[in-house]
């Protein structure tokens, strides 16, 4: 296990990155376990067994269809769990993560009974507030009665951690220490990284993990080349938004401009009418 008590200042990559997420969660299955067993509220001596079932080789140039980084695991053998980092607001998480959660359950094999079906559970990390109206740290949704809110099924699950809205932990999340990861994937500097390790071994485990991949030169390269095609794509969406928002000003004004025109026309019509008249009499 390196030293890291001498580090300090930047960490020198972005923790939010879904490239490190990944990296991170694979290299070290004591981090996934515990990150896993603090989402679902669960003591990890309940889980047996975590295993991603999509790895991928690390280190290895993405292409762009393989942009999306979410990490398909498998606990205890049985639950299937879907879980992401996603850093864009694209503006459609909400029908996103339902697409996976159902590709996901949809996981018996052919002519097994329906009671099989194994659980599923999609998690979302988001760098962003998904509703702006009603904010919350962490948050869990399930299918259930409208009028009484019974449970319609335990097997259907989706939750989503607001990783800038660490300030509306409640006593519960923080019971489970969502806060401390949230803390860690926020966190900028080594000092910050350092204080969230301390009395904390599965932290510190986390940290080192984090000082390996910041000192292999081929991961650190993967994850700055991924946020520069993050920066792109923001900067894309914003003269999308920019160019949106001008041609809707531009309307605006020929609509304006019309209505104007519109009256003096009216205004011209009638002075000739008047015209018309005096010249008459």
């Amino acid at each position: 296990m390196p030293d890291i008590s001498n580090l300090s200042g930047p960490i020198g990559i972005k923790l939010v990155n879904d490239y490190f997420f990944r990296a991170l969660l694979q290299k070290n299955n004591n981090v996934l376990k515990a990150l896993i067993a603090s989402l679902l509220h669960m003591d990890e001596a309940d889980i047996s067994s975590v295993r991603i079932e999509n790895e991928i080789i690390l280190g290895q140039d993405l292409d762009e269809k393989e942009f999306i980084l979410d990490i398909l695991v498998r606990m205890n053998n049985s639950t299937i769990l879907n879980i992401e980092m996603q850093v864009i607001n694209l503006h459609n998480w909400v029908e996103r993560s339902m697409s996976y959660l159902c590709r996901t359950f949809d996981n018996l094999d052919h002519g097994e009974d329906y009671t099989n079906v194994r659980p599923a559970i999609q998690i979302g990390l988001l760098d962003y507030t998904l509703f702006r109206e009603a904010p919350e740290f962490y948050a869990t949704y399930y299918l259930m009665n409208e009028k009484t809110h019974q449970k319609y099924s335990d097997k259907l699950r989706l939750s989503v951690l607001d990783l800038t809205r660490i300030d509306l932990a409640t006593e519960e999340d923080k019971l489970y220490g969502i806060d401390h990861w949230a803390s860690l994937f926020k966190a900028q500097t080594w000092e910050e990284l350092k204080m969230l390790a301390q009395d904390d071994k599965i932290m510190t485990d986390a940290v080192s993990t984090i000082y390996d991949i910041t000192h292999d030169s081929i991961l650190r390269q993967e994850i700055r080349a991924r946020d520069e095609r993050i920066a792109v794509e923001n900067r894309l969406k914003k003269e999308a938004a920019d160019a949106k928002a001008e041609t809707s000003e531009m309307k605006k004004e020929i609509a304006r401009t019309k209505k104007l025109l519109a009256k003096s026309e009216q205004r011209i019509a009638e002075l000739e009418e008047a015209l018309r008249q005096a010249q008459e009499k």
